[in-house]
C-alpha cells in the first residue's frame, strides 16, 4: 500500500525588518542543475560535509522538503598568539520545515525547534557566466528572551549561523564543481 506524501509547506515569502540577516553567497562553476541538486538533497550533506552531524526526515513532502532534523558542529580554535594547538567542535541542533521550488530555484527553511525557533532561511540560485551565483540568507529575531536580539545580531548570527552556512555553502560548491568537471 502506498502513501501519498502531504503537498510542499507554504512557507511564504522571506520576512523583513528582522532583527537579524546573515548573507552568504558565492559563485559555483556548475550549473544550476548540479548546485541546486547537492542542496536539495539535504539527507546528504553528511556524505559531503565534514561539520554536519546528521540530517534525518522526519516528515517528508511531495517537493522532496518535509520536517528536518540538523546537526551540525561549528568548528572553534583557539588564536595563534595564544600558543595552543586546541581545537573544539561545538555541536548544533536545529528542526525545521523545508520546501523545495525547483521552478524558482530556491529552497526554503522554517526552523521550529532548537534555540533558532523561528528562524527563516532561503537558499537562491542565479545564473551567472559559466555557472551559478547562490545565495542563502537567514532572518530572525532571535531567541525569546530579554538578550535575544543581541544574542542573534551578535552571537548566534555572526559566530553560529555564517560559520556553519559559509562551510555548507563551500563544501557543497566543491562538491559541484568537481563533479562538473568530470562529467563536462
Amino acid at each position: 500500500m502506498s502513501r501519498e506524501l502531504a503537498g510542499p509547506f507554504e512557507l511564504g515569502p522571506m520576512p523583513i525588518g528582522c532583527a537579524m540577516e546573515e548573507v552568504d553567497s558565492q559563485y559555483v562553476h556548475a550549473p544550476i542543475p548540479k548546485m541546486f541538486g547537492l542542496a536539495a538533497r539535504v539527507e546528504k550533506w553528511p556524505t559531503y560535509l565534514p561539520h554536519y552531524r546528521y540530517v534525518k526526515f522526519r516528515e517528508r513532502r511531495s517537493d522532496g522538503g518535509g520536517v528536518v532534523e540538523m546537526s551540525a558542529y561549528r568548528p572553534f580554535s583557539m588564536p595563534k598568539r595564544l600558543r595552543l594547538p586546541l581545537r573544539f567542535n561545538w555541536p548544533t541542533w536545529w528542526l525545521s520545515e523545508m520546501s523545495v521550488d525547483e521552478t524558482k530555484a530556491s529552497i526554503r527553511f522554517r526552523h521550529i525547534g532548537g534555540i533558532t525557533k523561528g528562524m527563516e532561511v532561503e537558499w537562491t540560485f542565479m545564473p551567472a557566466p559559466n555557472g551559478t551565483h547562490v545565495r542563502i540568507v537567514h532572518v530572525w529575531d532571535g531567541p525569546g528572551l530579554e538578550i535575544g536580539e543581541f544574542a542573534a545580531t551578535w552571537v548566534i548570527g555572526p559566530i553560529f549561523i555564517h560559520g556553519i552556512a559559509s562551510r555548507t555553502l563551500a563544501g557543497l560548491a566543491a562538491v559541484a564543481e568537481k563533479t562538473s568537471r568530470i562529467t563536462q
